[in-house]
């Protein structure tokens, strides 16, 4: 007899029993046995360790004869017949069925999260039989790992299931029946190109499975029993809809409840319920309300509506949840972190204990400052859009900020034709607000041009010259048919063929260069359009009540683009320095340019004798006021 050992392999003669009422000899001695040592020894390495089959007994064999190793009896098929069946004796007694003759029932053969409410085993159902609703909502989490992957076995006939079902993974046969009866619906997705659902009918012939897909709870990171499913192309949403059903079933009694967070629910959640309905092998409890989130670190490659519609911080008491517990569960699987997961139960924990004092302080001070009626109001609407979020997740979009932005130079430009037109103005007077909005624009481009020349200096190229004449003379061309057009409206006191003068250069304060190299170096090029003052009414003093309010305008639009310009500039601050030197470089530039224009323009409009509400609003732009920090690009900052 072969007797294979944790210490080495034996060979053994052995005396069978001859007593009368003795079994045959090939029940009482098989060729080979492994001692429970052995299968200790295997089932740990191979946990621990990641050892395989064929790598354990090659040990054993080099412990027995190290010099002829070859000689040993091979019995490496047998020891990955027996270990599974060891493994699974193990586990039925360790859950109850070492000695009941009733077989286990689906999930049954694995362990719950022992913090999730579970009725019946760590929460007591009440007398009608529920549980209130916000205190034992059941969180989840899915994701799926696509390296676990399983190739096609070569005798399918020869595989033997000895827990189908009983554990983390789905029963198979049902399983193959959801698939082969459920529509496979091929969708693009409509938020940002998710690679999840784009990428989810991507088969890959020589593999059986492409990974496995499941359901955890998302507080905690257990794996729901009887949740695990097998991909057979990409995530696609066959798949998890299986997973999340079976995984809303387990323990569920009497809790109406659950959140689940998956990266794509903005695409994934819109046609669930349809999908569920349709489908003979989808089921979950008619009392079940599933509230669909995305988890705080996947949600900023969303679009902004998903924020409000989807992150957890806008579920009512589901708390603050990245949606990355997956990953440290995978980790585990895939022999990466074996102690990931607890350093990310205890980070977190002391971010959620300092937290709770920042974000008190932060809620205090808003509090604080907001009107009585106006909370009550908010209170109000804020009961009607988490009641109706399920429905239409756009209802959220009350959480969206909502700043009423002041009105642009279009807009009041479009208003002083309107109201010309509604008085019967003159004809001169009935296009005058075009005129000098177009005046405007061409300052703008004046400003523009100024510092470009400035940025390139004396050491230009000549394709830099080139484009700085192509330049000058548009502008130039611009500036001539403003002129002539000037007649109409500033009457026959203006003549279109005086010399221009130079433009008054106290607006350029806010250059770099010195002033008067500046000027020099305009000089150098021939024709210098962007030194022209052009005839605006503040310049020849008519019509300013007109030319005021498209100042208004004009800035109100540098304020809001600088508004874009610094927060491009925080979120470049969040990219890596070699992706964002460019479009870094392009943002300083047109907020320069931005910023000059508002300080133009405010200048002009000093000129014309404000008001006291245009001095309050209309405020000297300070440098300090053109930094910014990177909390700002980041919504999930505790205080914003």
């Amino acid at each position: 007899m072969v007797i294979v050992d944790k210490s080495r392999v034996y060979r053994l003669e052995v005396r069978c029993c001859d007593c009368p009422n003795a079994m045959s000899p090939d029940i009482q001695m098989p060729k080979t046995v492994f001692t429970f040592r052995v299968l200790d020894d295997f089932l740990l390495d191979s946990l621990e360790c990641g050892t395989s089959a064929i790598n354990y007994y090659s040990k054993l064999q080099q412990m027995t004869s190290s010099m002829f190793p070859h000689l040993v009896p091979d019995r490496y098929r047998e020891l990955m017949r027996v270990a599974r069946q060891w493994r699974q004796l193990k586990t039925m007694k360790w859950h109850g069925f070492g000695h009941r003759s009733d077989n286990p029932s689906t999930g049954e053969l694995a362990l719950f999260c022992p913090a999730c409410p579970q009725p019946g085993i760590n929460v007591l159902l009440s007398e009608d039989g529920s549980l209130d609703d916000w205190k034992y909502t059941r969180s989840f989490v899915m994701d799926g790992n696509f390296k676990a992957e399983h190739l096609h076995p070569i005798k399918p006939f020869d595989e033997v299931w000895l827990s189908d079902g009983l554990r983390f993974m789905v029963g198979k046969d049902r399983y193959k029946m959801h698939l082969a009866e459920a529509a496979d619906m091929v969708e693009k997705s409509s938020c940002n190109n998710h690679r999840a659902v784009n990428q989810a009918n991507a088969a890959r012939h020589k593999l059986e499975s492409t990974g496995i897909g499941g359901v955890a709870c998302a507080q905690h990171g257990c794996f729901v029993p009887h949740s695990m499913v097998d991909f057979q192309k990409g995530k696609r949403q066959i798949n998890m809809d299986y997973t999340l059903c079976e995984a809303s079933q387990h323990n569920m009694e009497g809790i109406t409840r659950a959140v689940t967070f998956y990266d794509i629910n903005c695409q994934y959640n819109k046609h669930f319920r349809v999908r569920v309905d349709r489908s003979r092998f989808l089921e979950m409890a008619q009392q079940l309300t599933i509230i669909p989130g995305i988890g705080l670190w996947h949600v900023h490659g969303h679009q902004d509506s998903c924020y409000v519609q989807y992150a957890s911080n806008f579920i009512e008491g589901i708390g603050r949840i990245d949606g990355e517990i997956m990953e440290t569960l995978w980790a585990r699987l895939n022999l990466i972190s074996s102690a990931a997961w607890g350093m990310t139960l205890c980070r977190k924990y002391k971010l959620a204990r300092n937290g709770i004092s920042e974000s008190g302080k932060a809620f205090d001070r808003l509090d604080e400052a907001a009107p009585a009626h106006l909370k009550t109001e908010w209170l109000a609407r804020e009961r009607i859009a988490q009641s109706s979020r399920l429905n239409d997740p756009a209802v959220m979009d009350e959480y969206e900020i909502n700043i009423k932005k002041a009105p642009s130079k279009k807009e009041i430009e479009l208003r002083l034709l309107e109201e010309g037109n509604a008085h019967n103005a003159a004809p001169s007077r009935r296009s005058v607000a075009t005129w000098i909005s177009m005046g405007l624009a061409i300052e703008e481009a004046q400003i523009a041009l100024l510092i470009e020349v400035q940025r390139i200096g004396r050491r230009s190229t000549e394709t830099q010259r080139l484009d700085i004449a192509h330049q000058h003379d548009r502008l130039q061309g611009q500036i001539d048919g403003f002129t002539r057009s000037a007649l109409t409206h500033l009457g026959e006191g203006f003549d279109a063929d005086d010399e221009p003068d130079n433009l008054n250069v106290d607006i350029l304060d806010d250059l770099d260069d010195d002033l008067a190299d500046f000027t020099e170096i305009s000089h150098t090029w021939t024709n210098s359009p962007e030194l022209t003052v052009i005839p605006l009414p503040l310049n020849l003093g008519d019509l300013i009540p007109l030319e005021m309010s498209l100042h208004e305008g004009q800035a109100n639009d540098a304020l809001h683009n600088l508004q874009i310009y610094l927060c491009n500039k925080a979120i470049l601050f969040r990219t890596t320095v070699r992706q964002a030197k460019s479009q870094a470089l392009k943002t300083r530039a047109w907020s320069q340019v931005t910023s000059v224009i508002y300080t133009k323009t405010r200048k002009q409009m000093m000129k014309l004798e404000p008001g006291q509400d245009q001095l309050q609003k209309y405020k000297p732009l300070l440098c300090e006021q053109l930094k910014i920090s990177t909390a700002v690009g980041d919504p999930n900052a505790r205080g914003q």
